[in-house]
């Protein structure tokens, strides 16, 4: 295990770890540009959201490129596909939520914008740990604790959110109301869910550099 090691801080710097990296911090970016979105709704706003998306997709494509015409890579394969997909889905998630608040006119509210907020600090414990994980790994550790800790206070609002939705429905305009903010509240559960995958994974890869 120490050879393994040694072999690898003598290689150059890895285009795996680099597309990864760069894939974290568009997944942060994405999530910053959907806080803006939910604090003042706007089409520049929603489109930055599915410019960042798009612009992820593609690193993510070169990444899995560069996987199937690789035979060796400084971290498992199958760990750097499962982290690149989570990533991925974390992003995927946040370009919906807009979509969907944009086409079932959904305004912001105050446990949308509660998510959105814990959703962007755990992006940037995910990204913090990525960019770590080849020099501390013990360090990236830590920061994917904090993305789980975070994700489990997004799992709160979301319970939170639900509870008081379905509090009395008053007639048919507010059942209407209702599904579309539930529909709305599962994407970013699912977000959380996805950034909670990629913080495990995270955990698993430095358990396998010691």
């Amino acid at each position: 295990m120490f050879w393994k090691r040694l072999f690898r801080r003598r290689q150059r710097p890895d285009r795996f770890l680099k597309l990864i990296c760069d894939q974290a911090e568009f997944a942060q970016a994405g999530l910053e540009a959907l806080q803006a979105y939910v604090k003042a709704p706007s089409e520049a706003s929603a489109a930055t959201v599915r410019k960042v998306e798009k612009e992820a997709d593609e690193v993510r494509r070169i990444l899995i490129d560069e996987l199937n015409r690789s035979f060796v890579t400084p971290i498992d394969r199958e760990d750097l596909f499962a982290l690149s997909r989570a990533i991925d889905d974390v992003l995927d998630y946040a370009d919906t939520t807009v979509e969907e608040m944009v086409t079932l006119g959904v305004a912001p509210n105050q446990y949308l914008t509660r998510m959105v907020s814990l959703l962007r600090d755990a992006a940037e414990e995910i990204n913090r740990g990525v960019q770590r994980l080849e020099d501390r790994p013990n360090v990236a550790n830590d920061h994917a604790v904090r993305a789980k800790a975070l994700e489990n206070r997004v799992e709160g609002v979301y319970r939170e959110a639900v509870g008081a939705l379905f509090n009395g429905p008053r007639d048919l305009d507010h059942v209407v109301e209702m599904l579309k903010l539930r529909e709305i509240y599962r994407h970013l559960s699912n977000a959380a869910d996805r950034g909670d995958e990629a913080a495990n994974i995270i955990g698993d890869i430095v358990v396998k550099q010691m």
